[in-house]
C-alpha cells in the first residue's frame, strides 16, 4: 500500500546514502539536503500512521522531488548505487504531471510496417 511504498522508498534512499560505494560520490550539501528530506518523511510517517492514501502518495512525490535530481547527478558522476539496477527505489516519479501509460496499444513500442 501507499504507506509501505513511502516507507520503503525513504529507507532505501537512506541505505543508499550510507553505502560506502556511494558516500564519496555524492556532494556533501546534496547529502545533507537528502538526509533532511528522508528524516522529515520518516518523521511524518511515524506521526501519521493512519493518513489517507493520497497523503502518503503526496509525501512520496515530495521526497522523490528532492531525491531525483540528487540521485541523477550522482549517477551521471558515475556513482551508481549497488543493487538498484540503474533505477530509483520505488520507481521513477511522474516527471511532468502526465498520466502513466494505460494498458492499450499507446503504451507499447510502435512498429511501422515496411514493404
Amino acid at each position: 500500500d501507499a504507506k509501505n511504498a513511502l516507507e520503503n522508498y525513504a529507507y532505501s534512499l537512506k541505505n543508499t546514502l550510507n553505502d560506502d560505494k556511494v558516500k564519496d560520490k555524492i556532494d556533501e550539501a546534496d547529502k545533507t539536503t537528502l538526509e533532511e528530506a528522508i528524516t522529515k518523511a520518516i518523521g511524518w510517517l511515524e506521526n501519521n500512521p493512519n493518513a489517507e492514501k493520497e497523503e502518503y502518495e503526496s509525501k512520496q512525490k515530495e521526497l522523490e522531488g528532492v531525491a531525483m535530481p540528487i540521485m541523477t547527478k550522482m549517477y551521471q558522476a558515475g556513482g551508481g548505487a549497488p543493487g538498484m539496477d540503474g533505477g530509483m527505489p520505488g520507481g521513477m516519479p511522474d516527471m511532468g504531471g502526465a498520466p502513466p501509460p494505460s494498458g492499450g496499444g499507446a503504451g507499447g513500442p510502435h512498429i511501422e510496417e515496411v514493404d
